[in-house]
């Protein structure tokens, strides 16, 4: 299976995102791995930019115009959208969604350039949000949205704290390059 991530940027911030979609490159190849270990399950990744053009209402990318780009790139792939928005429609509180083979979700723009720290506890566990609900799904959980919410309501509402995890995908309590959702209640 391959799981696509899709950094969308506006065409004026590419340059001054450039950075961010580095970060996204590498949380694509610690996905694959965080997968792999989390649901049993063997992925391919790649990692790319979509440029959103500017000028005028009919350049608009939104939610339908990004079901439209998974339609035409092909609904076996996994592709997920990392975007400047939030979807129009969402029941998760990390502001993302999912359907078959597709994920989405907003993609805070960091305050100062290059604060990994920021892509770190902010997006990420997002991200990770939403690849439980599809994985599990995937592999026939049976309440997997109630599973993956009551988690993200222990991070939001209780104080449970993100995993962590370095740059060689090693789970640690510092020098985290990527943070999760708390997985030791998940059983695939």
């Amino acid at each position: 299976m391959l799981l696509h991530f899709i950094f969308l940027v506006k065409e004026e911030e590419l340059e001054q995102r450039r950075w961010e979609f580095e970060y996204v490159q590498k949380m694509a190849l610690f996905y694959k791995t965080w997968i792999e270990k989390t649901f049993s399950k063997t992925v391919e990744v790649q990692a790319d930019e979509m440029i959103a053009k500017s000028g005028g209402r009919f350049r608009i990318v939104d939610t339908p115009a990004l079901l439209l780009d998974h339609e035409s790139r092909g609904t076996d792939i996994f592709h997920f959208y990392l975007t400047y928005f939030r979807p129009i429609w969402t029941d998760c509180t990390c502001e993302g969604y999912f359907a078959d083979n597709f994920g989405m979700v907003q993609w805070g723009k960091s305050p100062q350039k290059d604060d990994i720290d920021y892509l770190m506890e902010v997006n990420c566990p997002k991200v990770s949000h939403e690849l439980a609900h599809e994985f599990l799904r995937q592999t026939g959980y049976k309440n997997y949205k109630e599973l993956v919410h009551d988690i993200w309501d222990k991070h939001l509402f209780a104080s449970v704290p993100y995993e962590h995890y370095d740059s060689n995908f090693s789970q640690t309590e510092k020098d985290a390059l990527f943070a999760t959702i708390d997985t030791s209640s998940i059983r695939t």
